[in-house]
């Protein structure tokens, strides 16, 4: 994949263009809490936090929330937009997490794998600062269980050029299980809907997906005039929902 740097694309309308709703929220806040250590509160790690948009969330849910993020720019974002009491943001990325050892109860990343440049080191990383018996939250998508937006089938390649960004859930597997982790859970989340037709169109206009990198200039234009078209037959329509992969490691003793 085109390595993005946030710095210099995408962290202006970031928050806008990936901004989750209360329900949503909940949702996912429900998704955790059912995979999570019962006891409160937790000490997390939101790895990748990017602009905040799950950090806030996570604290007043669980407990006290370091995020973790290596741009800048999102960073100060995310201080600005994003504040809680039990929120810190300090930067630094899976491969290098600027916490003690033992001191996360949880980690979790969100859409932020794919990014990670040296895996097998995070896997290392994330070993090291996560606790006996304390989980990794894993949102990510995998080349075989890939969920399919419904938008994603107007863009030329668009399939398999989203897929081509993710390992197979197999290899993501053995990476953790070969280094102190064990599979917890394996499901998928399904998520409301982020509006209408219309309204998903606007944000995907913003082109704050990882997948519009990928694409050539001629390959955009034909994707949003074909997607431009069908979301004008009925803008108002709810934007369809679709099934997130959620998998779930827990740290050996």
């Amino acid at each position: 994949m085109r390595r993005i740097d946030y710095d210099t694309e995408q962290y202006q309308d970031y928050a806008r263009g990936r901004a989750l709703d209360q329900r949503q929220l909940r949702t996912w806040l429900s998704a955790f809490a059912a995979v999570l250590p019962e006891r409160r509160p937790l000490t997390g790690l939101d790895v990748g936090s990017g602009t905040g948009r799950f950090t806030p969330a996570l604290a007043r849910a669980f407990g006290p929330v370091t995020g973790v993020e290596p741009s800048v720019r999102m960073r100060e974002t995310a201080q600005a937009q994003a504040r809680h009491p039990e929120v810190r943001y300090l930067a630094g990325s899976a491969e290098d997490l600027p916490v003690p050892s033992g001191s996360a109860d949880y980690a979790l990343m969100f859409l932020s794998w794919h990014h990670v440049q040296d895996k097998p080191r995070a896997v290392r990383e994330l070993a090291r600062v996560v606790g006996p018996g304390g989980r990794l939250l894993l949102r990510a998508n995998f080349s075989d269980h890939h969920p399919r937006p419904w938008w994603l089938e107007y863009f030329p390649r668009g399939f398999a050029a989203d897929a081509a960004l993710f390992q197979p859930l197999h290899e993501v597997i053995e990476m953790f299980t070969s280094s102190g982790w064990r599979v917890a859970s394996f499901g998928t989340v399904t998520e409301p809907s982020s509006g209408t037709r219309g309204d998903m169109l606007e944000r995907l206009r913003l082109r704050t997906l990882s997948f519009f990198a990928q694409l050539s200039p001629d390959e955009l234009e034909t994707g949003f005039r074909r997607l431009e078209q069908a979301v004008a037959a009925d803008p108002g329509a709810p934007a369809p929902v679709f099934a997130e992969p959620l998998l779930t490691l827990e740290r050996h003793g």
